[in-house]
């Protein structure tokens, strides 16, 4: 069965009000985030002063693991039957009506293409319907401006976007103001991870049982050598901030294809290694990520696009929630007089509260709201809005 969440949560800036509370709308403006982008369906309502006045969440992830992926179409129906009751699930919790809304605001860009339209449609229909303002938002830029919700964060910020489908370097510069730094050339880190779990079988190891791929590698790497193994970090002869986590992944099956031949044993069974094989993965993931993140921070200070004494580096996606990685990359920071920010684990996946503060970020600075939806469409594979004068070096 898929999993509905709701449930108060605290916030770094002001407490949320639980899902319980009544809230007056006064002169304070509303808006409705929807999030569909891929196989979550979240909605959340917000006030402009960040607090959270009502959210829902209704993940697909156990179904979609026991199919071993996601699988868009099957993604897109969950969709359908879930939207409108999670919608009213938020709406209810927050005690606002769809009338008593400045604006609704929902993720378009980038996606599952099926999934996006799901979202799209509902929105739509529920903008023209009560005559609200529709604000379009990119789901990478929503998750870079998360921190500013529960930290007092001021531009500009270094960020860093770690997920199963995006990697992404870019600095911080408005609300719909990005320099792109680096980004991956093919797939995202929390996709390879999860490819490697399902290369060793993890569904099948008896203390990863319900966890996802990324998560069952973290687990099974707290026991594993990481010494056992040595795999080659990307990308060592381009001086950029770009990442490659492809031709690692083939090297990782080679490793593992050569220690099953050694061991007897066919694929999908448990190799006799697998935690120091998961140690040595998470290991290089995270070097290789670290890296490149320090090539941007160098970049930055030497280019005067961040100033020594207020640098921040922000980390958010679902990948940021692997502890090992983060941990690393607070070592980096603070290494080189960054402030290291994460927003809490719960808002770095995918939800609506994040595409509703995206919202207010934008209705706040006047930009991206739409009072005709004539002519919208989802953009499955939309990069992050940017501008690059100059390649890092």
């Amino acid at each position: 069965m898929a999993r509905r969440l709701l449930q108060p949560v605290m916030h770094g800036r002001a407490a949320w009000l639980s899902c319980g509370s009544r809230h007056s709308a006064g002169h304070t403006r509303l808006v409705l985030g929807i999030e569909t982008s891929c196989d979550d369906t979240g909605a959340a309502v917000l006030d402009e002063t960040g607090r959270v006045l009502g959210e829902a969440l209704h993940s697909q992830k156990e179904i979609h693991m026991k199919a071993g992926g996601i699988i868009p179409h099957v993604a897109q129906q969950l969709h359908r039957e879930n939207i409108q009751q999670v919608a009213e699930e938020a709406l209810s919790a927050s005690g606002v009506s769809v009338s008593e809304l400045a604006a609704i605001a929902t993720t378009v860009k980038p996606g599952l293409a099926l999934s996006l339209g799901v979202g799209l449609q509902y929105s739509l229909q529920l903008a023209d319907r009560y005559q609200k303002p529709f604000i379009p938002i990119h789901h990478m830029e929503a998750h870079a401006l998360t921190i500013r919700l529960t930290e007092q964060v001021e531009f500009p910020f270094l960020v860093l976007l770690l997920s199963g489908g995006h990697c992404i370097l870019a600095v911080a510069r408005g609300v719909s103001d990005f320099l792109l730094l680096g980004q991956t050339i093919d797939i995202a880190p929390g996709d390879m991870l999860d490819k490697v779990a399902r290369r060793l079988s993890l569904v099948k190891h008896p203390e990863c049982h319900g966890m996802a791929g990324g998560k069952a590698i973290e687990h099974l790497a707290q026991n594993g050598d990481r010494q056992q193994y040595t795999f080659r970090l990307p990308m060592q002869q381009y001086r950029n901030c770009d990442f490659s986590f492809s031709g690692l992944q083939s090297l990782v099956n080679r490793a593992i294809f050569q220690k099953e031949k050694e061991e007897g044993i066919q694929e999908g069974e448990i190799l006799s290694c697998v935690k120091d094989i998961a140690a040595a993965v998470q290991h290089v993931v995270a070097a290789h990520i670290i890296q490149r993140t320090h090539r941007a921070m160098l970049f930055c200070l030497k280019n005067s696009i961040l100033l020594p004494k207020s640098a921040t580096l922000v980390v958010s996606g679902g990948v940021a929630s692997n502890q090992y990685i983060r941990k690393g990359l607070q070592a980096l920071a603070h290494a080189n007089g960054f402030a290291f920010l994460s927003p809490p684990p719960r808002l770095c996946t995918d939800n609506g509260v994040m595409i509703a503060w995206n919202g207010i970020e934008r209705l706040r600075a006047g930009c991206g709201v739409l009072y005709s939806t004539d002519g919208i469409r989802y953009e499955p594979k939309r990069r992050i809005h940017y501008q690059l004068k100059s390649e890092p070096e």
